[in-house]
């Protein structure tokens, strides 16, 4: 158990600081299969490690010549907060007020594969969807609402999602849409968190496993950051887009074993 644990935090976290994915894309469905715990500590588990990472991620950038775009990703991160506090109240009302912990948890995989199909096929295709470069603090802030919304309410860190608006909205490229999207996890996940230490407190979640996954995420993160600047933006390229088409396998199954 420990091992499985340590190596789902570790490898998701490589992927995740590495292609801007975070890991929590990862985590979640991969601890869905498994089966081992409910929605609310599957949301625990997967927030606390991919801040772990992100949090990794983002001091060692110190180092590096790639910048974080603060007149963007500080909008975002700022809305993605508000919206992770939405959609995180959403989830706790239906989970653990209704009780539906089953359709929540068949709405989370059904949504979360339409929308990484929709993620792979504009990059796929990406010479036939326009780029944009919005500057408008309204609709930035918006965005980061949005996003914090729906990963809050997945219980992932929202990294694709993150990645496809910098790419498509703000024309960011390469290694600095990694970064901005990590920059824009750490607080989303940040707020996710918060949300659940003041209202279930963590009661009743089985949370023994979580420092190993926090040891993985540590790790992965330290180990994906080199990687990032080590290889190719055609590699980091494809690793996210293998990588999406895997999850979306993952979701369309649980999806189907819990109907």
């Amino acid at each position: 158990m420990i091992i499985l644990y340590f190596l789902i935090g570790f490898i998701s976290s490589v992927i995740g600081a590495m292609a801007g994915l975070g890991g929590g894309i990862i985590i979640k469905p991969v601890l869905d299969f498994v089966g081992h715990y409910d929605l609310e500590t599957i949301g625990v588990l997967s927030a606390s490690t991919v801040m772990a990472m992100s949090t990794v991620t983002l001091l060692r950038i110190k180092t590096t010549k790639v910048k974080i775009d603060f007149k963007i990703s500080l909008l975002i991160a700022v809305g993605s907060i508000v919206g992770g506090l939405i959609g995180k109240g959403v989830f706790n009302f239906y989970v653990v007020n209704l009780k539906l912990a089953d359709i929540v948890g068949a709405i989370q995989s059904g949504l979360l594969a339409f929308l990484l199909i929709i993620i792979y096929a504009s990059f796929k295709w990406s010479s036939h969807v326009p780029n944009y470069l919005i500057a408008n603090k309204a609709i930035i802030f918006s965005t980061g609402l949005i996003l914090g919304l729906l990963s809050a309410f997945l219980g992932i860190g929202g990294g694709p999602l993150n990645v496809a608006v910098l790419v498509l909205l703000f024309s960011m490229t390469g290694r600095k849409v990694v970064i901005n999207s990590t920059f824009i996890i750490f607080f989303s996940q940040l707020a996710s968190l918060l949300v659940v230490a003041f209202t279930t407190r963590y009661q009743g979640m089985d949370l023994s496993m979580l420092p190993f996954m926090i040891i993985g995420g540590v790790a992965g993160g330290l180990i994906g950051n080199i990687l990032l600047f080590k290889v190719s933006s055609k590699a980091i390229w494809g690793v996210f887009n293998f990588t999406i088409l895997i999850i979306v396998l993952v979701n369309i199954y649980n999806l189907v074993k819990g109907l």
